[in-house]
């Protein structure tokens, strides 16, 4: 983005966004290849995601399944004021299994603990939880009608963040 300042303020909005929220919603692949919607709490540390998660959901048979992701960050609906352009980032993202009892392990159930409160320390000491570390790969943030950017450079916030024009879409631009 060449205005700096449009830019920093992009970025700013998402991290913002990001710390409003606790949840996101995750779409995944079943094993027959069918979508799969569920939602899960998070914690952030730089531009990694994590979310501790029952072995025994559907999704987390999902994601050790599949190396990708996707997640919906949004305002809440009766924070918006208009419901057919709510506030929202989604991102493509790379699942990473934290290993069981590693020092990264500890670290992650840290930085959850941290943000979510001592029911993450209950949960993370039964067996079948799984600890999965998201990193973003692109994303898009949407703060309203004509408002729609890419976020690009693997990071939360974009290292670069490009306006979504109709005219980027009808020249058949990939996005």
């Amino acid at each position: 983005m060449k205005n700096k300042i449009l830019q920093q303020q992009l970025n700013m909005e998402i991290m913002e966004l990001l710390q409003r929220n606790k949840s996101l919603f995750l779409s995944s692949l079943n094993a027959d290849g069918s979508p799969h919607s569920s939602y899960a709490p998070f914690a952030m540390k730089e531009d990694e995601l994590f979310i501790l998660i029952s072995g025994l959901a559907a999704h987390t048979q999902n994601l050790l399944r599949c190396s990708q992701v996707s997640a919906l960050i949004m305002e809440d609906e009766s924070q918006s004021d208009e419901i057919f352009a709510r506030l929202r980032v989604t991102y493509d993202l790379q699942v990473n299994v934290v290993e069981s009892q590693s020092v990264a392990w500890e670290e992650g159930v840290a930085i959850l603990q941290a943000r979510l409160g001592d029911r993450v320390t209950q949960i993370s000491q039964l067996g079948d939880f799984v600890l999965f570390k998201l990193v973003p790969i692109k994303g898009r943030f949407v703060k309203g009608f004509g408002k729609a950017y890419e976020v690009l450079g693997g990071t939360l916030a974009g290292q670069d963040v490009i306006h979504i024009s109709p005219r980027m879409l009808s020249e058949g631009s990939q996005l």
